[in-house]
């Protein structure tokens, strides 16, 4: 007997948080729809989230950049009848470094995959989730959304979007069965963290106690989804920093956040 599980999309899922996100899932007994580039790692994971938990796992294959691509996908998960109950807007790229010494094809990478992709996701989905009364939605944003960031200027006014974004349609969509809820995790042992420290030697310093594990953050997000929470921090210092940077004067935020990114780019 085939048994009828929830369904979890995870987009950027064949590495970092979306990773342990799909395995948070996985242990959870959701059925997965796993989307990234990487077809390979993509169906690895798959594999070995098939073999270890039983859940089925449909592998997709898709660069969410790419013009119509999200209106495929939804249009293909449409014909072959899947339904997806958590939307878990995961895929992200960052870039470190002085704004005006980073490509501006990259700024657009940038704002395409973390801002334009993760709008037509839920510009897709979101509707048939209000129809049929049930859903939840899970964008994972940043601690950078809370403040300017300095050295990483482009990535955290795109996290912010995805932190408005969340907030607005918590409200906008209560009482509808429907929820959405934003992951706000600090420094997390990912390849996007590793991939910034090669680039700028003052990243290297960082004391490993203030960089979180990905499973932790995965946890704490996929928990709070669940609860209907509109704003997951996944530690109390993260909790401290957000509160304080909505609680302090802009430009006291401004001159610290400047200081330290300064220093950043330029060790």
């Amino acid at each position: 007997m085939t048994v009828k599980r929830d369904i979890a999309l995870v987009t950027g899922a064949s590495s970092g948080i979306g990773e342990a996100l799909a395995l948070v899932c996985a242990q959870h007994q959701y059925d997965l729809i796993l989307v990234a580039r990487n077809q390979q790692k993509l169906q690895a994971l798959a594999t070995q989230l098939n073999r270890e938990y039983g859940v089925e796992v449909a592998v997709k294959p898709c660069d969410l950049t790419v013009p119509g691509a999200v209106k495929l996908l939804s249009e293909e998960l449409l014909s072959e009848g899947k339904q997806v109950d958590i939307l878990i807007n995961n895929a992200g790229i960052l870039e470190h470094g002085a704004f005006v010494n980073i490509a501006p094809s990259d700024h657009q990478s940038i704002v395409l995959l973390n801002v334009a992709a993760v709008t037509a996701m839920l510009a897709h989905l979101l509707p048939t989730m209000v129809a049929r009364g049930s859903g939840r939605v899970l964008n994972v944003a940043s601690i950078g959304a809370f403040q300017p960031m300095p050295s990483v200027a482009t990535y955290a006014a795109t996290k912010a979007f995805v932190l408005s974004l969340s907030e607005s349609l918590a409200e906008e969509l209560r009482g509808t069965g429907v929820t959405v809820t934003a992951l706000c995790p600090g420094l997390t042992a990912t390849n996007m963290m590793a991939n910034a420290q090669k680039k700028s030697p003052a990243l290297v310093n960082i004391p490993n106690f203030v960089v979180a594990d990905a499973y932790n953050v995965a946890q704490a997000g996929l928990r709070g989804c669940l609860e209907g929470k509109t704003i997951v921090l996944p530690s109390l210092s993260y909790k401290f920093i957000a509160i304080l940077s909505r609680a302090t004067p802009k430009w006291l935020v401004r001159c610290v956040t400047g200081f330290f990114g300064r220093a950043t780019i330029s060790g």
